[in-house]
């Protein structure tokens, strides 16, 4: 399980985010980096129980480096500020839609998941998909539950109508979307909590209709 240890690394490594400092605390992040991959496996081994997909994925596959990849970037910081897994089969590189947590001190963790960089392939599906039969979307993220704990749509939205569609279409604010995706923020206390695994499970299992309709969308075979 996370610790207060946990955040105050993460903290620390924000303001001293450079190869020195980072090689001098090495004991504290491999700390950090056990107990991040502990968390991660109590949530796949109950995961798998409605995601039977995951069956053979192992811990390992879905933690993300925290080593940034800087090649192509403005900001140069070697490392990431938070911890980070995707739950999907085969692991983070799965390359289907999954289930993402995100642990960042400063009350910046969340889990979520759902269309983001979508190519363009995928959005004209979606869009398809909205104009053909949008109660099937509607009826997941407008259900009662779902809504209540992932309340609010994320993702880059067009200011104009898309190509091809009638700004009086009766679904155009959600044709307009180029990303759509969810998240459950919590607190850094609730991710120290004894019951944060159960929480987290507790979103998967309402995020994972979304995420099998884009899976469906976007895969003809879904494993």
């Amino acid at each position: 399980m996370l610790t207060h240890h946990s955040h105050q690394f993460l903290k620390n490594l924000e303001l001293n985010n450079n190869r020195e400092w980072f090689h001098a605390n090495k004991k504290d992040y491999d700390q950090v980096k056990e107990d991040f991959e502990n968390l991660c496996q109590m949530v796949l081994a109950e995961i798998v129980n409605f995601q039977e997909n995951l069956l053979n994925t192992s811990v390992k596959s879905c933690i993300f480096r925290i080593n940034r990849d800087v090649r192509f970037s403005v900001d140069k910081s070697p490392y990431k500020n938070h911890l980070a897994a995707a739950f999907g089969p085969g692991g983070r590189k799965s390359g289907k839609v999954d289930f993402y947590l995100h642990i960042q001190h400063n009350e910046k963790s969340f889990l979520g998941g759902g269309m983001w960089f979508p190519t363009s392939t995928q959005i004209t599906s979606f869009r398809q998909e909205i104009d053909y039969s949008p109660n099937r979307l509607k009826n997941i993220i407008e259900e009662k539950k779902f809504k209540s704990y992932y309340n609010e749509i994320h993702g880059e939205k067009l200011k104009k109508t898309p190509k091809g569609y009638s700004a009086e279409h009766p679904d155009i604010e959600l044709l307009k979307y180029k990303e759509l995706f969810f998240i459950h923020r919590f607190t850094d206390e609730e991710t120290l909590n004894k019951t944060f695994v159960s929480e987290v499970v507790y979103g998967c299992r309402i995020l994972k209709p979304y995420l099998e309709y884009l899976n469906n969308l976007f895969f003809i075979e879904v494993n």
